[in-house]
C-alpha cells in the first residue's frame, strides 16, 4: 500500500465548483472543492474497501479516518472537526468532518493551493435585491468546463470555459494574466416581448407558477431565454 498515492492531485472532474459570493459590480468569487466520495473512492482505491473505516464521535462533530498498518499490524488514525451544512444538518456534519479528516492524510490537499478564482458576470448572471447581489438562473456554473494542469503535485494552471465554450477565468502560477472579459448578452428583442406576452394569455393554467416566475423574469430575458420560452409557452397551449 504506497500512501503517497492518497496525496495526488485530484482529477479536474473530481472537483466542485460553486460561488461563495457576489459583490454589486458582478464580481463572484468562486470556491473550489470536494465531495466526500471523492475521499472515499481515493481510500479505495490505495487502501482498499477493507482497509480503511471512518467513525464519528460528538453528534458527528468530530471524524475519525483510520488506515491499516500491516507493518505495525495496527490502525493508524487522523481526526478533525467539520461544520453544519445549511441544510440537513446531522448529515452535512457528519460529511464535513469525513472531509476534513481526509485533507489530514493529504486527499485534496493541492485545493488549498487553488488561486482566488473572480469571474466577471454577465448582467443577467446576477441581480441586486435589497442591496445584496445574487446570482440568476443564468449562471450555469454547473456546465462550466474547467481545466488543470500540475508539475508533480504543484498546481500550475487553471482556467474554465462556460456552457457556451467562451473563456470565464485564466490563471497560470507566477504570471499575471488579464482575465476574460464577460461575454455580451444579446437581450430580448420586442418582438419576442409581445409573442410572449401573447402566449402567455393562453397557456395551460396548470403552470400558473411558471407563468409566474416568466413575468418576473422577463425583463432580464437573453435573446436565447426568449426563444426557449417561447418554445415552452408553444407546447402548453391550452386546447
Amino acid at each position: 500500500m504506497d500512501l503517497t498515492k492518497l496525496k495526488n492531485p485530484l482529477a479536474i472532474d473530481q472537483v466542485d465548483f460553486r460561488i461563495q459570493s457576489i459583490n454589486k459590480g458582478g464580481y463572484a468569487t468562486i470556491l473550489a472543492y470536494k465531495d466526500a466520495r471523492v475521499d472515499m473512492q481515493r481510500l479505495d482505491e490505495v487502501c482498499t474497501p477493507l482497509n480503511w473505516k471512518r467513525e464519528h464521535t460528538r453528534d458527528n462533530q468530530n471524524c475519525i479516518v483510520s488506515i491499516w498498518d500491516e507493518s505495525k499490524n495496527q490502525w493508524v488514525s487522523k481526526e478533525d472537526t467539520g461544520t453544519e451544512s445549511f441544510t440537513e444538518k446531522e448529515k452535512g456534519l457528519a460529511s464535513d468532518s469525513f472531509k476534513r479528516a481526509c485533507f489530514n492524510w493529504g486527499i485534496g490537499s493541492e485545493l488549498y493551493d487553488y488561486p482566488v478564482i473572480q469571474v466577471k458576470l454577465n448582467e443577467n448572471e446576477f441581480e441586486v435585491k435589497d442591496g445584496r447581489a445574487k446570482q440568476t438562473w443564468n449562471l450555469k456554473l454547473r456546465e462550466w468546463v474547467w481545466t488543470s494542469q500540475f508539475t508533480g503535485n504543484e498546481l500550475t494552471h487553471l482556467s474554465c470555459k462556460d456552457e457556451n465554450g467562451v473563456k470565464r477565468f485564466t490563471w497560470e502560477k507566477g504570471k499575471n494574466l488579464p482575465q476574460p472579459k464577460a461575454p455580451k448578452v444579446e437581450v430580448m428583442t420586442k418582438e419576442q416581448e409581445v409573442k410572449i406576452i401573447e402566449l402567455m394569455d393562453t397557456a395551460t393554467t396548470a403552470e400558473g407558477s411558471v407563468l409566474a416566475d416568466i413575468k418576473v423574469d422577463m425583463i432580464k430575458f437573453t435573446k436565447q431565454r426568449a426563444d426557449e420560452c417561447i418554445k415552452f409557452l408553444t407546447q402548453h397551449q391550452t386546447v
